[in-house]
């Protein structure tokens, strides 16, 4: 993280918060490889408070020059103009996350809108604030895709999909996560948007040891996949995402769909594509989302894949995103 790479990264900064965007938006992606020297850096619009996260330890002198680049940066027009008031340095890489705070005060939530739609974020406690916003056009998908539909959201975490697909209509989800915390933040997404929690279930085991309950609210028009890369003692991408697939047939209705995602850089959208013809070979595939544009990667492959799927027979999902 040389001067040249800051001055980038400062550059970037200006124009992208001149305007800034109406609702939360990545503002700088560093982990698509596209600016050396700034791989390890993430910034975040959170309507208000700009939250830039490191996901390695810069050495001492980098530090210091990182304080001093968002120092001027939030002494800019630009910074005026936006009417930001907090800048946070989430520092990604140590156990504890720790959040240092720059500018305003220590916040532990905070809501934002996307698509129209309300959540509330954690900062300064977890690595992940609550919302992934690469995701955010498989929200959109899902939102357009829901009325009058089932749908099963596995790998819950905080219920995104669920607020977008109750947004879009959706006659019943079930969120299934065994992190019971993740859900319970869930169900203040659905409440700050106004939703009827009797059209939500919440499930919190975990998976392998739940196919029981979940195909007992059963069977589903829509399916969501989206774990983690790795989860200790729970999920494993590269050898459990198969024993998922396997189950789709014996859990979706008779025109139900899939939404199946990735966001391992490692592992191409060729991997979903080849195990859901061996193991699940009634389902065809029928697109991947496009990623939003302030996502873009070096590499097609790595960045989040996000994967539809339909079951031969059934008509295609229509193509929102």
């Amino acid at each position: 993280m040389n001067s040249e790479a800051l001055d980038t990264l400062h550059q970037h900064l200006l124009a992208a918060l001149n305007p800034a965007p109406e609702e939360a938006r990545r503002l700088f992606h560093g982990r698509g490889r596209r600016w050396p020297g700034l791989e390890h850096v993430t910034v975040d619009w959170l309507q208000g408070l700009l939250l830039v996260s490191l996901f390695r330890e810069p050495a001492e002198p980098e530090g210091v020059a990182l304080r001093r680049m968002l120092e001027a940066l939030a002494g800019s027009p630009a910074w005026r103009h936006s009417d930001a008031h907090s800048l946070l340095l989430h520092h990604r890489y140590r156990p504890d996350s720790a959040t240092e705070v720059l500018l305003g005060e220590a916040v532990e939530e905070w809501p934002i809108t996307e698509n129209g739609l309300r959540y509330r974020l954690e900062l300064g406690r977890k690595q992940n604030s609550g919302l992934f916003l690469d995701m955010r056009y498989g929200r959109r998908w899902v939102q357009a895709q829901a009325r009058g539909k089932r749908v099963l959201n596995l790998f819950a975490y905080t219920c995104g999909f669920s607020v977008a697909a109750i947004a879009g209509g959706a006659e019943h989800v079930v969120n299934l996560d065994m992190a019971r915390a993740a859900l319970s933040r869930g169900r203040d997404n659905h409440r700050l948007n106004g939703h009827d929690l009797a059209r939500v279930t919440f499930l919190g085991h975990e998976l392998f040891k739940s196919w029981g309950k979940v195909k007992k609210c059963g069977p589903y028009d829509l399916v969501i996949i989206d774990p983690p890369s790795f989860q200790k003692g729970s999920f494993a991408l590269a050898t459990d995402y198969q024993k998922i697939l396997r189950r789709l047939p014996e859990l979706l209705g008779g025109q139900g769909s899939v939404l199946a995602c990735i966001n391992d850089p490692g592992i191409g959208p060729d991997f979903l594509i080849e195990q859901a013809a061996r193991e699940a070979p009634g389902l065809r595939f029928e697109q991947r989302l496009e990623n939003p544009p302030e996502f873009a990667d070096i590499q097609s492959d790595g960045g989040l894949k996000a994967l539809v799927f339909s079951q031969a027979g059934a008509a295609p999902a229509s193509r929102t995103a």
